[in-house]
């Protein structure tokens, strides 16, 4: 829990260390009762006292007691406040780091868990430090300055007060740890019902499908069912502290009545009122001791949880990614690949996922150069999408290497590299928002709001004059026709450019308002190409239409289409599909092919594919065979000298085909 705290930010770290002096003054205000109330006791106790004076001690009294209470409501506003803050950041700092893991991390935490541990076990942690740091830090110091007043002035009662801090101690040391185990265990069963509840939500259709609801039912009973009792457990033995501290609270007021009983009794005339005064002061110090150790039980109530969570979320915060930054600036990149664009080569590439031991590539090497149209085909398993995952640095190769523009990938900026690259994944993938937003989320997303992300995560912002530099793409220098229309954004001079900030409004580009603008001329041209225009014409709102969250309103095909069509809006060096024709149509699929032949012809090429016919006019077709290349060439070439590739063309295309 205190590593979590080196997260404080400097203002925090000093609104705690007022409301650390507030709470010494509450402290102070309230132990300074009991001593107007002697004094009071005294004054109504001795024949002939004043009344004027009994009021002005109770004035003074009064006064007091307002101090405490101003004192723990600017205490409590400051707790909430860094409490708020604190947590924002978090969330923030989380959600920033869950940003940078590649897939070998987000293999470690589930989504499910990650989910949890952006929310839940956050609002543990504000809860902790909006009641428990007020908590913690009065305790101790009300419990100390208390023993401190009554030391000395009654042996007998010192002693029944020690017995029942000692009886208060053994029972909170007892009940945590008894409950200690079980609220570790909650926050994974709180993983474990989020987990059963969202694949039920998202596999709703293949539940219903089946019949499958009662089986689903039963497993979230399970899960419900452990979280329950875990909850009823601990609340139980939680239960019992209160009880308890009331218990020994009015045992401990009896034993001092009772004892004072006796000493009235055995003094000397003289000294009845000042041992009666005395009794009177001591008991109200009493109720301060146990006082404060009821707040200390208070605080273990909400340390364990706290405690739990604090670790959870240091734990995704402290994880490393596999993937790094390369050292390389766009100026060394170019150097260094001679000005190559658009080069995609593997020397001699093995590659094992992390929590594997079995190799799923071995020995691949090929080379795509500028503008080549480069396919990969094999059987299910073979480490098709694998390989292609290698470019954009999902993952980094186990031997060998993989160059695009001659630099190893590994040696790249990887915002540099993925800027280069247009992808389209297996699944499909998009965004709550409209047609257009999603088209164009790969080229202005980051730019509209990555400095907000930076901001809120408290990270430092990049030094006045900075910049970003990007890749040269389209145009001329891709060797082609290039995917926007004249004038459709800013020039790239080479690899010294400036940010590729295209679509933005003039405010936002010259530091002002963060507004993102879309480009439209360049959104229809990436659907055109897409083969999108079609259906988003007839979509409620066209390019404005909604998107549901998870691209539900739209087909698979659709949903296809926009991801193809978000690649080619990036404009960028290297295009690669991972099996993104599968969900469409031969009449689709042939002229998204032609249309990208077209509009793309400087633009390397990666395709994964099932179908013969999408990739038999590509300019180097790689067959792969339980991770290992056995065959690369042209289709014609391949139907003679490769056996693997004659039996999937063969189980495809017709004799006539074949010969064709």
């Amino acid at each position: 829990m205190f590593r979590i705290m080196r997260y404080l930010s400097k203002g925090e770290v000093g609104q705690m260390l007022v409301a650390l002096v507030t709470i010494v003054g509450q402290v102070f205000f309230d132990l300074k009762l009991p001593d107007y109330m002697s004094d009071i006791t005294t004054l109504v106790e001795t024949p002939g006292s004043e009344m004027a004076d009994i009021w002005i001690a109770g004035g003074k009294m009064l006064l007091v007691s307002l101090g405490s209470v101003a004192c723990a409501v600017v205490t409590g506003f400051i707790a909430a406040r860094v409490a708020a803050s604190f947590g924002q950041r978090l969330r923030s700092l989380e959600f920033a780091k869950v940003e940078s893991f590649g897939p070998a991390e987000m293999s470690r935490f589930s989504t499910a868990s990650l989910i949890t541990r952006s929310t839940n076990d956050i609002t543990q942690i504000q809860m902790f430090i909006t009641m428990g740091l007020q908590l913690i830090v009065k305790s101790p110091i009300m419990a100390v300055w208390a023993i401190a007043k009554i030391a000395g002035d009654g042996f007998e009662w010192t002693l029944a007060t020690g017995i029942a801090v000692v009886v208060l101690l053994v029972a909170i040391v007892v009940l945590m740890a008894m409950v200690m185990p079980k609220f570790k265990a909650m926050q994974a069963l709180t993983d474990d019902i989020n987990l059963v509840a969202r694949e039920n939500l998202t596999g709703l259709r293949v539940v219903r499908a089946y019949n499958a609801e009662d089986y689903q039912e039963a497993k979230f009973t399970k899960a419900n069912k452990n979280l329950t009792d875990t909850q009823l457990f601990t609340n139980r033995a939680m239960a019992v502290m209160m009880p308890l501290m009331n218990t020994v609270m009015n045992g401990l007021m009896l034993a001092v009545y009772w004892i004072g009983a006796y000493l009235i009794d055995a003094a000397d005339l003289t000294d009845k009122l000042t041992v009666f005064s005395n009794m009177v002061v001591f008991s109200s110090y009493s109720v301060q001791v146990i006082m404060s150790f009821l707040l200390m039980s208070m605080v273990f109530v909400l340390w364990p949880r706290a405690d739990v969570s604090a670790q959870r979320v240091m734990e995704v915060l402290d994880t490393d990614p596999l993937v790094k930054d390369g050292a390389d600036t766009p100026a060394d990149v170019t150097r260094l690949g001679h000005d190559a664009h658009g080069t995609v080569e593997f020397r001699d590439v093995s590659f094992t996922y992390p929590d594997s031991r079995e190799p799923i590539l071995e020995h691949v090497t090929f080379t795509a150069k500028q503008g080549q149209t480069v396919a990969f085909i094999g059987s299910t398993g073979s480490g098709k999408s694998s390989l292609i995952n290698l470019v954009p640095r999902f993952y980094d190769v186990s031997a060998g290497q993989v160059l695009v523009d001659g630099v190893d990938v590994r040696d790249w900026n990887v915002t540099d590299l993925r800027d280069r690259i247009g992808y389209v994944p297996q699944k499909s993938v998009l965004f709550k928002g409209t047609v257009a937003s999603n088209v164009a989320y790969g080229d202005d997303a980051r730019a509209a709001y990555g400095d907000d992300v930076r901001a809120a995560a408290g990270a430092a912002e990049p030094p006045s004059g900075a910049t970003r530099h990007l890749p040269p793409a389209g145009g001329s220098e891709m060797g082609g026709r290039s995917l926007l229309p004249a004038g459709g954004g800013e020039e790239r001079d080479g690899a010294t450019s400036g940010p590729r900030r295209r679509g933005l409004s003039a405010e936002r580009t010259g530091g002002g308002p963060r507004n993102q603008t879309i480009d439209m001329a360049r959104v229809k041209i990436a659907a055109d190409v897409a083969q999108a225009t079609e259906f988003v014409s007839r979509m409620d709102g066209g390019f404005d239409a909604a998107i549901a969250q998870g691209g539900s309103n739209v087909s698979g095909g659709q949903k296809q289409r926009l991801s193809i069509a978000r690649a080619v809006y990036r404009d960028p060096e290297i295009l690669i599909f991972d099996d993104s024709f599968s969900a469409l149509d031969f009449k689709t699929d042939r002229e998204v092919r032609d249309a990208l032949a077209e509009h793309a012809k400087g633009a390397t090429k990666l395709i994964v594919a099932q179908r013969i016919g999408t990739i038999m006019n590509a300019d180097r077709i790689v067959v792969l065979d339980d991770g290992k290349v056995v065959g690369q060439g042209t289709h014609k070439e391949l139907l003679q000298d490769c056996d693997v590739y004659r039996q999937i063309a063969e189980s495809q295309l017709s004799q006539t085909e074949l010969t064709a």
